[in-house]
């Protein structure tokens, strides 16, 4: 053999033995457990679940200040110094835009101090011992001090998503009895709104001083004691008290969940449960560390955020809040030619639910696509050498070339994130494989995916930095089993090949003590076995891969059996649909009285506006443009190609579809605050729409 041939072939042995060593790792193993039979798989590091990472720390609070002061000098929570609000008029509508300048920081000595003063000051202003207090804020720093300052009392705290509506909004506070609140200004109008449907509501603290200007406010809620969040940590500072720490198995949090179906339900969670959370993450995410900027912005009324949010001081890290309107350059508050919260952080970890990473990719690809010519020729070719290096050689994935594509192509993609970020966390919902792989390239870093509830305080699975498959949500993590039981009737088993199904079922330290006055429905989920593991039934079914990863693969809820008996899971096919360039959201509809699918379809404006200005085509708003019958046949031809791609049935595409021009937002009721799709609101809303797409 010569030396010619003897070059050609040594990287292709190479490669194929990166391959096999990829496909031989074991991230999961079999695990023996008791409860139900089924086929569970552990984390295949550890040979029994992990309660804490810290020695001697068995509690939130502890953890916190412990960290504090390890890392006392070095910066914590960072929020950006408001500079100016503008408003713009644009096609007669008025838009808020804000100038925001730098981070300004606390340090962990600094935020210690003020945890501290404010925990006192909850017990000067007459807060007792056993009362609960409900947090009802967007995130904040003011929100995270208050969260600290609480456990520092042994005060559970009720977590309540800013965007919840009134019914909901008193339903949470009458359930758990809550006697303070803590709240944004925004917020407080809102309690003010239904005050008279409050019945144990003492005290109101307010995190914004704009609540003291508004005459008519304060004096229409002379039932309650007001104060700013400045006014009681004034009077924790010349009155300190003594902390009352909790223990590991006092509720730390009632986190109300966003209540897709029904009533939102309070999730009881220890400090054992997030803190096993805490220490299995811990484990997972590479290199955390000191340098590490972690950008917030998700709401810490989900668990996803706060558990980020409490593994961050743990770690010795900066936290800098931002928000979803100001995240990037180009986001909808932010002043054109002003920084947005990515750019003057520079993080270098955050956390994502698949909807944002959406829209992420989309906006680099519209971007991409309207410039056109030699840049976007030059991207579509650096994609796909980087995308033929993953799926071959993961020595052409990491060589000379990829620095390249970097310089020329990458990097200003980047830039929109900060320029820095090594880390996304996603979690919420699962996230395409076509955006996973989108994000992956572009940004250059790992996605760890992630599967978990709040039932679970987030625990469950996590995909692994060097796993670069998609479409998956990883091995256990440390602190769970995860079990897969039969479900006949869906026609899922353990035993079916070449990958077990069935309902998956979470086992752990992180497993949740049920749900708050409702005791029916926590037996109903929630099983111990015989060994005196906790186990959680999700309701997602799922399939074990053989190296022990998951992959979620439908839901029993979302199944609809269709007139000749097939069966339709809506999850599965929005999830292939919601790629089309066209589709900002999409809720599929079935019925068992007929044998197709329709859809409701949330139109993007930028992608549709484009193509009609290609076509020619004259429309006076973009509601009519979504009524035209060439947009119905553009926008269907795209998801049938969709849902060519994703090799779905003829029976999953829908047949007819109702193009809307307004989107769905959390404040519209239609969607939680983690952007998932509240099915039973929105089919009551549009309940004429889908019914006349059945009638026509």
């Amino acid at each position: 053999m010569g030396p010619y041939y003897a070059g050609a072939i040594i990287p292709i042995l190479l490669t194929l033995l990166v391959r096999s060593t990829k496909k031989e790792k074991k991230r999961g193993l079999l695990a023996d457990v008791g409860g139900e039979h089924g086929y569970a798989i552990r984390n295949y590091r550890f040979t029994k679940p992990v309660e804490s990472a810290w020695d001697g720390v068995t509690t939130l609070a502890e953890l916190f200040e412990q960290s504090c002061k390890k890392f006392s000098d070095r910066r914590l929570l960072g929020t950006r110094k408001l500079i100016a609000r503008e408003v713009e008029v644009s096609n007669g509508r008025s838009f808020e835009k804000l100038h925001l300048g730098e981070y300004e920081w606390l340090s962990y000595g600094r935020t210690f101090e003020t945890v501290c003063n404010f925990a006192s000051g909850l017990v000067q202003l007459g807060h007792q011992k056993g009362e609960r207090v409900a947090i009802f804020a967007d995130t904040c720093e003011e929100w995270f001090i208050a969260l600290q300052g609480c456990f520092r009392r042994n005060i559970t705290v009720v977590t309540i998503y800013a965007s919840l509506g009134e019914e909901a909004l008193c339903h949470s506070f009458n359930e758990t009895e809550v006697t303070t609140v803590i709240c944004g200004y925004k917020e407080l109008k809102k309690i003010a709104n239904i005050s008279g449907q409050l019945d144990t509501v003492k005290r109101i603290i307010c995190m914004d001083d704009d609540f003291q200007s508004d005459a008519s406010l304060v004096s229409g809620s002379s039932n309650w004691t007001i104060a700013s969040f400045f006014d009681v940590d004034k009077l924790g500072r010349e009155n300190p008290v003594d902390p009352d720490l909790p223990l590991s198995a006092d509720i730390a949090v009632i986190m109300y969940t966003s209540g897709s179906t029904g009533m939102p339900k309070g999730v009881m969670m220890t400090h054992g449960n997030v803190l096993a959370t805490l220490s299995a993450v811990m484990t997972i995410v590479p290199g955390l560390g000191q340098e590490d900027v972690y950008l917030a912005y998700l709401p810490l009324a989900h668990i996803l955020e706060l558990a980020a949010e409490n593994i961050m001081p743990a770690i010795g890290s900066s936290i800098g809040y931002g928000t979803p309107l100001t995240l990037t350059d180009t986001s909808n508050k932010i002043k054109r030619g002003t920084k947005g919260d990515a750019t003057a952080l520079m993080p270098t970890l955050m956390a994502s639910v698949p909807a944002i990473l959406d829209r992420v990719r989309d906006g680099v690809r519209k971007k991409i696509d309207a410039t056109g010519g030699l840049p976007k020729k030059l991207f579509d070719l650096a994609y796909s050498r980087r995308l033929s290096a993953i799926n071959g050689s993961w020595f052409g994935a990491w060589g000379l070339e990829r620095l390249l594509w970097d310089l020329l192509v990458f990097r200003k993609v980047r830039a929109i994130l900060g320029g820095r970020i090594r880390f996304i966390l996603s979690g919420g919902a699962p996230l395409s494989a076509d955006t996973q792989r989108f994000i992956n390239i572009c940004l250059g870093c790992p996605i760890g995916q992630g599967y978990g509830l709040t039932e679970t305080c987030a625990g469950g699975t996590f995909s692994e930095y060097d796993d670069r498959s998609v479409g998956r949500v990883g091995a256990p993590l440390p602190c769970s089993v995860v079990k897969l039981v039969d479900w006949p009737e869906g026609g899922y088993l353990i035993t079916d090949s070449p990958k077990p199904r069935g309902e998956i079922v979470i086992g752990g330290p992180n497993v949740t003590v049920g749900y708050f006055k409702n005791d029916e429905k926590t037996r109903e989920v929630y099983k111990v076995d015989e060994k005196g593991m906790r186990w959680f039934y999700t309701g997602d079914i799922g399939q074990f891969h053989a190296d022990g990863c998951l992959e979620i693969i439908d839901r029993k809820k979302d199944i609809v059996k269709l007139q000749h008996g097939e069966y339709v899971s809506l999850g599965k096919v929005e999830a292939a649909l919601i790629v089309s360039p066209y589709v900002e959201n999409i809720m599929m509809h079935a019925d068992s009285y007929n044998n197709y699918t329709v859809a409701l379809v949330v139109a993007s404006q930028p992608s549709l506006e484009a193509w009609a200005s290609k076509q020619g085509i004259q429309y006076s708003d973009f509601a009519d443009l979504c009524q035209k019958e060439q947009t119905l046949k553009e926008v269907s031809n795209s998801l049938l190609k969709e849902a060519k791609a994703a090799r779905l049935e003829k029976f999953e595409i829908p047949a007819k579809i109702k193009l809307l021009p307004e989107p769905w937002t959390p404040e519209s009721g239609l969607v939680t605050a983690a952007l998932k799709l509240k099915r039973e609101v929105i089919r009551k809303t549009f309940s004429y729409d889908l019914s006349k797409l059945y009638s026509s």
